[in-house]
């Protein structure tokens, strides 16, 4: 049986006008759902883009501060100026296109990353990842200067600036535009004096600390920058000039038609402070700090304000103000650093220094160079080539109008020279003549040779003879006759065409061929006297040769002979010159690691006065020193513009490989004040600069040494010749600043 029904349905209608709205509205709302979603997706990439970009700028900042200095070093080196490759090897178009590469922003991501992910066709989605080949559309100087910086010289460049500098030089103007230029050239002057004397034009809030550009045109006394790296405390004052250079920069406007972002530029400033050393203990060594080598603890030792060291060590209870290290330090249980003392002897523990700086304002007194990401500390030392003249090839096509080895050599930066040049076999290396070089009043250089009596040491070998008379000699008696002198002086008898000399004589003297030989045999001769010379050749007890140095003699004789004064002839440099061949020269060059006694020693007396150097004192030697006077314990008058109290003594600086103290006998006590330094190399061992030996070379007991030393405040203390050190610091100019 089959049944089959049939249901009845009621009409009705499709409304397309509904379907289609409601369709719209949808896709409308998908539609702004995704560009919604792609909106934040730009944005984000936008962000990613700033952060990824000035991620790229930080790095390329540090790598500008690391790589600047070794240009400024090359453009004052020898070869530096030999052909346009080596000129560019220097531009500053260089020093940013390696700062773009080493500091890897030329790539988004480690090509060696990309490697590794070994993923076939891979397409870059960073519309920034960019070789960046064009540095000017990333560095730009300040307006309307259209080069990649503006130099900081000759200029008023306003509010936010450091004190410009002034030059007269237009190889060095012209220069410092496209190189970083470190030249003796670039002074402060009129220009600079205002922002020297009120530091809040550069919107710091720290004081002013200048003194006169016209006094103190090289140096000045600056504000400390505010950087962990603790030379001197930040806003404090001390010596030096800065060099500087203005820049903007951004990344971003390189490939800103692809990227399609807008940033404003940043606006920096780079300087290089040239810093004379000027702190009561500093070197780029290793130092041990707190005990001689013996063991014994310092005792009666005074050391104020901060100590520099390429790295230290402080041992025992060692107080210092502060303490600076460029590559890492440690520290006793028992030592303490501007009053305080370190948990597991670390100043370095996390929450350490953040904690010091809460509790006092301050930064903390321990530092090393590396807290600073945009800054660099370079200390200048040339190790033993420092004392030495001969060590250096004359500079050729140079850069900068400051040659490396005369800027970096104190031995090359004295204004006198004596030299030993004469010997008086290859067997024998008694010295039988000096050259002694000087400074003309008109600023040229001049020398005279100076022979020597050796018949005072020896008997053997005649007197000493020339065939002219040096400059200073006045006639006094004729042959056969004699004269009386009431203190010491230097004779010469003879005539022209041959002289012999006796030096350091008195009382009377009788000029014949007896005396002095006959320098000129069947010529009728003459008796000659000047004031002693300021040096001359002699023993030790223990027969070790050596050259004498009278430095109180040395203005007088100045006088007698024709040359400048003590205001150019303020330093002086003793020499082995071991590079003269032939003229009975048989000089080796002495050693200095260690100074043997089989080499000449230097010795210095008649130091005690050095009034009579208006502008300081400054002996360099390769040679072992003994020091066998008191050294400048005479008070001077003050120079115009000096307003520190108490006594003012003239800046003196003594470099020697080695320094003993006595000459006659060894001293009971020593007591030493000012700064110490060190020429040692970091790989060295341990310098402890406090060390003192007698005129055997046995070390001075601790209880009879007296140390009171305190950093350099005012550019009038600076001695002629001073080791040098750069501090490298790169900062961003923001108008909230200023």
């Amino acid at each position: 049986m089959k049944t089959s029904t049939t249901k009845k349905l009621h009409a009705g209608y499709v409304s397309y006008v509904l379907v289609l709205s409601i369709g719209a509205v949808l896709s409308l709302l998908a539609v702004g759902a995704y560009r919604g979603a792609m909106n934040a997706q730009a944005a984000q990439a936008q962000v990613q883009l700033r952060v990824d970009y000035s991620e790229k700028e930080e790095s390329i900042l540090r790598s500008i501060v690391a790589i600047t200095p070794n240009r400024a070093i090359r453009a004052m080196q020898s070869g530096s100026n030999d052909s346009n490759a080596s000129r560019a090897f220097s531009t500053w178009e260089t020093i940013f296109s390696e700062a773009l590469t080493i500091s890897n922003a030329r790539n988004s991501i480690d090509p060696r990353i990309v490697t590794a992910l070994n993923i076939p066709g891979l397409r870059m989605g960073n519309t920034g990842d960019s070789a960046l080949t064009t540095p000017s559309r990333i560095f730009a100087a300040v307006a309307p200067d259209t080069l990649l910086v503006s130099e900081g010289m000759n200029r008023n460049f306003g509010t936010g600036y450091p004190p410009a500098l002034t030059c007269t030089d237009t190889t060095t103007i012209t220069r410092d535009e496209i190189y970083p230029i470190i030249s003796r050239l670039k002074r402060y002057g009129s220009l600079a004096q205002t922002h020297l004397n009120d530091r809040n034009l550069n919107g710091d809030g720290s004081s002013g600390y200048g003194v006169s550009v016209t006094n103190y045109p090289d140096f000045n006394r600056l504000a400390y920058p505010r950087i962990n790296f603790g030379y001197a405390r930040p806003g404090d004052p001390f010596v030096a000039k800065r060099n500087w250079w203005a820049f903007s920069m951004d990344v971003a406007d390189h490939d800103d038609h692809l990227t399609f972002l807008a940033r404003s530029r940043r606006n920096f400033v780079l300087s290089i402070y040239e810093i004379p050393s000027q702190l009561a203990i500093s070197a780029s060594s290793f130092m041990s700090l707190g005990q001689y080598t013996g063991g014994s603890a310092w005792e009666n030792v005074t050391v104020s304000g901060p100590v520099f060291a390429g790295r230290a060590e402080v041992l025992g209870s060692t107080q210092l103000d502060s303490l600076n290290a460029r590559r890492g330090l440690t520290l006793s249980n028992s030592a303490s650093i501007g009053g305080q003392t370190f948990s597991n002897n670390n100043p370095f523990t996390p929450g350490t220094r953040e904690a010091f700086q809460l509790t006092s304002g301050q930064f903390l007194p321990v530092s090393v160079a590396s807290e600073s990401g945009h800054a660099a500390f370079v200390p200048i030392n040339r190790g033993p080539d420092y004392f030495d003249r001969f060590a250096h090839a004359t500079a050729t096509n140079v850069l900068s109008t400051t040659e490396w080895n005369d800027y970096s050599v104190g031995a090359l930066q004295c204004a006198m020279r004596l030299d030993v040049t004469r010997t008086t076999s290859a067997t024998n290396l008694t010295p039988t003549e000096f050259r002694f070089g000087y400074l003309l009043p008109n600023g040229t250089r001049a020398s005279m040779p100076v022979a020597l009596n050796t018949s005072m040491i020896a008997t053997t070998p005649p007197v000493a003879r020339l065939t002219t008379l040096p400059p200073g000699f006045v006639e006094v008696a004729v042959e056969n006759s004699s004269f009386t002198f009431p203190g010491v002086v230097d004779v010469a008898y003879g005539q022209s065409g041959g002289f012999t000399f006796r030096q350091g004589v008195s009382g009377t003297i009788t000029f014949n061929n007896a005396t002095f030989g006959d320098p000129l045999v069947g010529t009728v001769k003459r008796g000659y006297w000047r004031p002693p010379a300021p040096f001359e050749l002699r023993n030790l007890a223990s027969g070790q040769q050596c050259v004498a140095l009278y430095p109180e003699r040395i203005p007088s004789f100045l006088t007698v002979i024709g040359a400048a004064t003590t205001a150019l002839n303020h330093s002086i440099v003793v020499n082995v010159d071991y590079t003269v061949t032939g003229l009975n020269n048989s000089a080796r060059r002495p050693n200095t690691n260690p100074c043997l006694d089989s080499d000449y020693g230097l010795i210095m007396r008649e130091c005690a006065n050095l009034a009579g150097f208006s502008r300081g004192f400054s002996l360099v030697t390769n040679l072992r020193l003994y020091i066998g006077d008191d050294f400048n314990t005479v008070a001077a008058t003050p120079p115009s513009g000096y307003s520190p109290a108490g006594l003012y003594f003239p800046p003196c600086s003594l470099f020697a490989p080695e320094k003993r103290y006595g000459v006659d006998l060894n001293p009971f006590n020593i007591v030493l004040s000012g700064q110490v330094g060190s020429l040692a190399r970091e790989t060295d061992p341990a310098v402890r600069p406090l060390d003192s030996k007698n005129l055997n070379g046995a070390a001075m007991p601790a209880a009879n040494i007296r140390v009171n030393l305190r950093p350099i405040t005012h550019p009038a203390e600076l001695p002629p010749v001073t080791m040098m050190n750069w501090l490298i610091l790169l900062e961003e100019r923001r108008r909230e600043f200023f």
